[in-house]
């Protein structure tokens, strides 16, 4: 199912996230940087790495055009850079200058929340670069945050395992105490929205994981007037040790995780059965991302590396099937694990080949 494309390696540190535009890769380390690459064959970026915060950078996203990108970091800001230059556009505070954990833009990029070590939530207006309003969690650290599809609505993730909904005014509509015992790690909601079987209502799915070993599935409702719940629909314990990180296909349809146990997990998100597992990192796996337009995968670790990998089976992505040359083949845990062994900023790369696609975006529900 899964074709190796290439191991990334020029992060001198633990990467932290990894995060798809329609055009490039970004991923974020302990060494204090950000790293850019085309997707066209994964090579650098002439301006990266991306240097501006002070220390270890936890997260980044792009925007919906893709062309900002933001990073947080233990430094207390947010800074926000443009993806054609490499240059800083604007730095955020975090209010209080406690350690970022964690960023991510609305939908339609006009707000971007910011979630910190100390408990508090930001909102800030992206067009002005200026604090909307603030809010905190009642204990432990934000270190998750999606927003719906819909962009009225988000999710914070916290340290003592509550997942949080938020109202874009910074309302805080609902909590599931202990989604995750010992703590949330990740939160990403599905592209794609669900009809309600109420009169006013929309469903989103949402995923989840944590420390305590599970990926966890939510149809989280959005009710009209009478708020938000979260309805858990599946456990997903594929993984034998903490999952630090999960991410959506692009519709929906899959959804992948990485694991303290080193391992990537491939489930089908709406059955909740695992179609592969991948074990080419050799220390935690911390990071995970699809990319949006094409069939890849990008996963980083505590190893210092970020691997690609390209799904075969043609059966998401928008629904979208993919011709490609056949000078790649599916690469065995032996192999990618000799990728991880290349020296300093060099990489392997196999043909990409010429993507075609056939047919339409397919809903979810």
């Amino acid at each position: 199912m899964a074709t190796l494309i290439c191991s990334l390696v020029d992060h001198s540190d633990d990467v932290n996230w990894c995060a798809f535009s329609s055009t490039c890769l970004a991923t974020c380390s302990l060494d204090k940087t950000i790293r850019l690459y085309s997707i066209k064959d994964f090579s650098e970026l002439p301006f990266s790495p991306l240097n501006g915060h002070g220390y270890a950078v936890h997260s980044c996203c792009f925007s919906s055009t893709g062309e900002l990108l933001a990073s947080c970091s233990t430094d207390g800001t947010t800074v926000l850079w443009s993806v054609n230059t490499g240059e800083i556009v604007t730095v955020l505070q975090h209010p209080g200058r406690s350690p970022v954990r964690i960023c991510t833009f609305s939908p339609d990029s006009s707000c971007l929340v910011s979630g910190a070590a100390d408990g508090t939530v930001a909102l800030w207006d992206v067009h002005s670069n200026t604090l909307c309003s603030s809010a905190a969690v009642k204990e432990g650290s934000v270190v998750a945050c999606s927003f719906t599809p819909c962009g009225q609505m988000f999710v914070t993730g916290s340290t003592n395992g509550d997942l949080c909904a938020w109202s874009c005014p910074m309302k805080q509509l609902c909590t599931r105490k202990t989604a995750h015992d010992l703590g949330v790690t990740c939160c990403q909601f599905s592209p794609q929205a669900c009809n309600g079987m109420e009169r006013n209502s929309v469903y989103f799915q949402m995923a989840s994981c944590g420390q305590d070993n599970n990926v966890k599935i939510w149809m989280v409702s959005q009710d009209v007037p009478s708020g938000c719940a979260f309805q858990l629909v599946h456990t997903l314990n594929g993984q034998s040790a903490p999952v630090l990180s999960c991410a959506f296909s692009s519709d929906g349809q899959l959804l992948v995780s990485g694991s303290v146990d080193k391992s990537v997990v491939i489930y089908d998100a709406n059955k909740g059965i695992i179609l592969n597992k991948l074990t080419h990192h050799e220390r935690y796996v911390t990071a995970c991302a699809f990319a949006p337009d094409m069939p890849f995968i990008a996963t980083g670790s505590m190893d210092k590396t970020v691997t690609v990998w390209r799904i075969e089976d043609g059966t998401s992505f928008g629904g979208r099937v993919s011709q490609h040359s056949n000078k790649g083949s599916a690469v065995s845990n032996a192999t990618a694990k000799k990728e991880i062994g290349l020296p300093e900023r060099r990489r392997k790369r196999e043909t990409l080949g010429c993507w075609i696609f056939e047919s339409p975006i397919q809903a979810v529900c």
